[in-house]
């Protein structure tokens, strides 16, 4: 998983630069949006973005090219204002800006935990996100 590893110590790595404690916290609330039961996990997430016009978006993610950006009003209508408002409480921050940093991350993390263009299934996905996770600590 050499791949892997250093493509999750690139994230860690610009969390860092977004402020180290505020990063990690904001990584461990995406990982916790993930593997929330409402959200499904990534394939449930991946058909949020599809219902709401933004597969291909979601898909440069998942698959190995360029990443689309996606704007934090985008963000704010996939997951819903609920969502947002919860990981806004878990990081201290306003809906807002955690908006605006789920637009930065959620791409990322996404695109970390699928290296080989397809969304990990079962125990590849635990493994990946526990990897990614150990990157927190």
């Amino acid at each position: 998983m050499g791949l892997f590893d250093s493509i999750a110590g690139q994230v860690a790595g610009a969390l860092a630069g977004q402020g180290g404690a505020q990063g990690s916290g904001l990584l461990q609330a995406v990982m916790g949006l993930i593997n929330s039961p409402q959200v499904g996990g990534i394939q449930g997430l991946v058909a949020a973005f599809q219902n709401n016009g933004l597969g291909d978006v979601v898909q440069s993610w998942i698959g190995t090219g360029q990443n689309l950006p996606i704007s934090p009003e985008q963000i704010n209508a996939v997951l819903g204002s609920e969502q947002i408002g919860k990981v806004a409480q878990q990081l201290g921050l306003s809906s807002q800006e955690t908006s605006s940093e789920l637009s930065t991350l959620l791409p990322q993390v996404i695109d970390t935990l699928s290296p080989s263009g397809e969304v990990p299934q079962g125990d590849a996905l635990q493994s990946a996100m526990g990897l990614l996770s150990s990157f927190l600590k």
